[in-house]
Order: structure tokens, then sequence, then C-alpha cells
């Protein structure tokens, strides 16, 4: 995606009407977190989101989800929805769609494995809806059409911090947010080292300015 495509743009929502860009709900916000679970910087969100009493949903790298459980657990725990983001954060445009749909697969089932012992352990609900995000929002009409055949929801999004872009600064990357964002947006954050100077600055900025807004921070 172009750097400068802060809102996800018209002509793509409405070639793909089918894939979530905005939830009508009034008054809340969908926060959404790429790339995780990662040490220090997973946590440091859910902690930060159970100081607002907020939701969230987190787009899981499969591989991330094998070497760190523990966290994605806790993600499950705390009330939080989970995506699928392929196994090894693939782009869809390079890769063909067998092997991009069996990356898909490979991912669900760490996360599948994870859930049914969350399952077991602590009385977390499991989710209805499959839900998955293209890595780097690229990805093949021939492999969305079979994720829908296989009962995935693709969610993209309504507004891009560019959290992971170093060049930008934390000012740049909140005003990103809060200039595009309305009701019912769907915003991507990072929950990755790369982010995370912008991160750790603006979340917490985001989650306050909307609660001063009353609105309701929820997941997919």
């Amino acid at each position: 995606m172009n750097k400068f495509l802060v809102k996800y743009p018209l002509i793509l929502r409405r070639l793909y009407p089918r894939r979530w860009t905005k939830m009508e709900i009034p008054e809340s916000i969908y926060l959404t977190f790429d790339d995780g679970p990662i040490p220090e910087i997973t946590p440091w969100v859910l902690d930060l989101l159970k100081e607002y009493n907020a939701r969230a949903t987190f787009f899981c790298i499969g591989d991330n989800v094998k070497k760190h459980p523990e966290i994605f657990r806790r993600i499950l725990s705390e009330g939080h929805s989970v995506g699928n983001h392929t196994f090894n954060h693939l782009d869809g445009w390079k890769t063909s769609t067998s092997a991009y749909i069996e990356n898909v697969f490979k991912a669900e089932k760490a996360i599948t494995s994870e859930k049914n012992e969350e399952l077991q352990t602590t009385n977390y609900k499991l989710q209805t809806t499959r839900l998955f995000r293209p890595p780097y929002g690229r990805i093949k009409n021939s492999q969305a059409q079979k994720l829908a055949n296989f009962g995935y929801q693709l969610v993209m999004w309504d507004v891009i911090s560019w959290d992971f872009d170093s060049e930008l600064t934390e000012e740049e990357c909140l005003k990103n947010i809060l200039k595009n964002s309305e009701e019912g947006s769907i915003i991507v954050f990072h929950d990755s080292r790369k982010a995370f100077k912008n991160l750790q600055k603006v979340l917490p900025q985001v989650l306050e300015y909307y609660k001063k807004k009353n609105f309701s921070f929820k997941s997919l």
C-alpha cells in the first residue's frame, strides 16, 4: 500500500464490499494489531487495553503464536478477538494461490491448537467467525475467493496508522488516526518491535481521546 494512503481507498471499498473496513456501530472504534504476539510489546498493549477496559482484535502470525503461546492465550483470556495473518507474513501478490492457502491453514492450525488449550482452562468462548487480514494488504482475487469458500471473513481497515514507518514522527502517526477515524472505523496498529517507538506514544493518546468522546473500544 502507498504510504500516503492512510484512509482505505474508496474504489477498493466499492470493488470489494464484502471485505470489512468499517463497522456500522455508533460511538465505537475497532482497534486492531498486526504481526504479534511479540514478547514485551504485546503484553504492554494488553496492559494498556485493560487499563481502558478496551477490547481489540489481534491478527497473529502463526509462527509467532507457536513461539509465544502464553502471550497468545493471554490475548484470548482477556476477551480480545484474534485473526489469522498467515504463518510467515506472506505477500499474496508474490505467492502462488496454493502456497498462500497452505500457509494460512498452517497458521490456523497453530491458532486453533492454542484456542483449544485456552478453552480447557478458562471460560473463553470460541469465535464463530474466522477472521483473516492479508499481510501488506496484498491478496489476489483467487486467494480471497478460496479463503471465503473456506469460511474466512477478510478484514482490511478504514485507517492505517503507519506506526511501523521509522520516518514517521509520533505526531504524524497520531494525526493519521485522529484526522481520518470516525464512528465504526477499523484502525490498524502493529504490536511489533519496528512499530513500538510510535505505538508506545500514540496508542495511549488514541485511547484517551476516544474515551473522552465516550466511544467504546470493541473487538471484531
